[in-house]
């Protein structure tokens, strides 16, 4: 059987932080199983990695020289040499599909370039992880960034082959702004016996000893909404505060700001631990008692929530990023009706006086991580798409 050549251009790739860079990672790691596909990752080289490398079943990746002009949007160094050289190299491959992850990232609009503005066009299935139009701190970019949305993601959705989302929020606005076409929704997999074997992180089980452990992991930007978890920690009742702590695991260019926030309680309640790896990350999420997830729309599906869920986590979540898929009210958590500070606090309060429903709903989320996120089921459904689509 002829290899399936398959080349992706996601917004970022390892060792970037951030669950559309582990999502990548790991659906070409399960992916590669199957040896009859030949894949390649064509990604900004940020932070600085290696250019080249190999990884899984002959996974390539190739990193480009690449730029920020504003936090978490690189773009291509144009003026590099470098840049053009691996570029063009790529046409020196008969690619059968290529494949872009997220619409508002450059190197998305650079995949589309390279499957379609060329005389043998190729197959480009766009896989959509935003739910979303981008809105940070400054006005300026959110304008800009809704005008390139309403212009070049239109165009991105109209003309790909074919369009992927990871979550029903995802398909939702998908149909609502941008096209009318059948959409369907292919969820991420977890990687449970990779997380179960992680250990428990002593050090911070031991320094916060006898304190209920409140957590957040992620990046550290406005979409996570954390400076809400901060408001809801502070107005907590001083009985509850002075038993709980809140660790805040992650990097971003929130940081300095919510530091600020916390004012008298950092490092005095708020603790926050910095940057750290994967199985650093875990390991603090397993000591921790409950996982608050403060998202305000935006993103497709928190890999972080579904990480608490598979350590056995008791859950407080805002419905959006995926937070009303995966968590049933009063099953797999207590699901919000907003991300306000007001109502973090009801629901940490809402388990705090019920202790029993920690370890009940942690279990719960647990166990329906497990039965709906299966990496070798979500392959599948990408299998039966390419098949479909080189058949044409």
């Amino acid at each position: 059987m002829k290899k399936i050549k398959l080349i992706i251009f996601p917004g970022y790739y390892l060792p970037h932080i951030g669950g559309l860079e582990t999502h990548v990672d790991e659906f070409v790691k399960y992916l590669s199983k199957d040896k009859n596909f030949d894949i390649t990752i064509f990604a900004p080289n940020i932070p600085k990695s290696k250019e080249f490398e190999v990884k899984y079943n002959n996974v390539k990746i190739i990193r480009y020289p690449a730029f920020e002009i504003i936090p978490n949007y690189p773009v291509p160094n144009m003026l590099s040499p470098k840049f053009w050289k691996l570029f063009f190299n790529l046409y020196k491959i008969d690619f059968d599909i290529v494949m872009t992850r997220t619409r508002f990232f450059s190197n998305t609009l650079l995949g589309f370039l390279f499957a379609k503005l060329r005389f043998n066009k190729k197959i480009l299935i766009h896989v959509e992880h935003g739910s979303a139009f981008i809105k940070v701190q400054n006005e300026i970019t959110n304008k800009l960034s809704y005008l390139y949305d309403k212009t070049i993601g239109k165009l991105i959705f109209k003309k790909s082959d074919y369009v992927i989302a990871i979550s029903k929020a995802v398909k939702e606005f998908i149909l609502n702004n941008f096209i009318k076409r059948e959409i369907p929704i292919i969820y991420r997999g977890i990687e449970f016996e990779k997380i179960e074997k992680i250990k428990e992180n002593e050090e911070i089980k031991n320094k916060f000893k006898g304190k209920l452990k409140l957590c957040f992991v992620g990046r550290l930007y406005k979409w996570k909404g954390v400076e809400n978890i901060i408001k809801a920690y502070k107005i907590l009742p001083e009985n509850i505060k002075k038993d709980a702590v809140l660790i805040i695991v992650g990097y971003g260019e929130d940081l300095e700001r919510l530091k600020k926030l916390a004012n008298e309680y950092l490092n005095n309640g708020i603790y926050f631990l910095g940057k750290k790896d994967f199985e650093e990350a875990i390991g603090i999420l397993k000591v921790c008692d409950i996982y608050i997830h403060s998202a305000y729309p935006g993103g497709g599906l928190s890999t972080s929530l579904l990480e608490a869920m598979v350590c056995g986590r008791a859950i407080v979540a805002s419905p959006y990023e995926g937070g009303d898929e995966v968590i049933i009210d009063e099953k797999t958590g207590i699901l919000l009706e907003d991300n306000n500070p007001e109502e973090i606090k009801k629901g940490i309060i809402k388990l705090i006086e019920n202790k029993e429903l920690i370890k009940i709903y942690g279990e719960n989320a647990k166990k329906f991580v497990k039965e709906n996120f299966s990496w070798d089921k979500a392959i599948e459904k990408y299998k039966e798409i390419f098949k479909e689509l080189l058949k044409k």
